[in-house]
């Protein structure tokens, strides 16, 4: 099955955007940009679940068997909006179960920009968890630096996405 960059940054014109549109230009993936879906928070009642979210998932799930995330780091963190969709895989284990049993064996990668080299092995548990309690396999990470060259960390990290 094919790949599919899900962007999740707050800007369409930042560093993140410059990232993803270097690995389409190299690969055959797809793009999904965060931006363009109308993706509210997650909440118990599911007040949210008539937004974009579900239908995106379906998409995703019936279309691609790699799923790479791309973000920027903020607060040595994920972005909020590509936490907000983290956060609504909750639907898929509460009301959703049936299509959030799609997601295993499915894989999943990401791929980081900031100004610095200031992450630790922490800014990624939560991708590593977050796969391996959906029962996904997570082929890897890679961070790059805003600005820089990242041919290397680019051609190896799309090495180990597309083994």
């Amino acid at each position: 099955m094919k790949t599919v960059i899900i962007s999740g940054s707050s800007r369409n014109d930042g560093h993140t955007n410059a990232l993803t549109n270097q690995l389409v230009n190299h690969t055959n993936w797809d793009l999904i940009n965060l931006n363009d879906y109308n993706i509210g928070y997650f909440d118990y009642d599911h007040a949210n679940k008539e937004d974009d979210y579900l239908n995106l998932i379906q998409e995703l799930l019936a279309n691609y068997g790699t799923l790479v995330f791309a973000t920027p780091v903020y607060w040595y963190a994920m972005s909020g909006i590509l936490k907000v969709f983290f956060d609504r895989l909750t639907d898929l284990i509460t009301i959703e179960k049936e299509l959030g049993r799609k997601l295993r064996g499915k894989n999943m990668a990401v791929i980081s920009s900031s100004h610095g080299e200031n992450l630790g092995e922490h800014f990624w548990l939560p991708f590593q968890s977050t796969a391996t309690y959906l029962g996904m396999n997570y082929l890897g990470h890679a961070h790059t630096i805003s600005m820089a060259s990242n041919d290397i960390i680019l051609k190896n990290f799309i090495r180990t996405v597309d083994q």
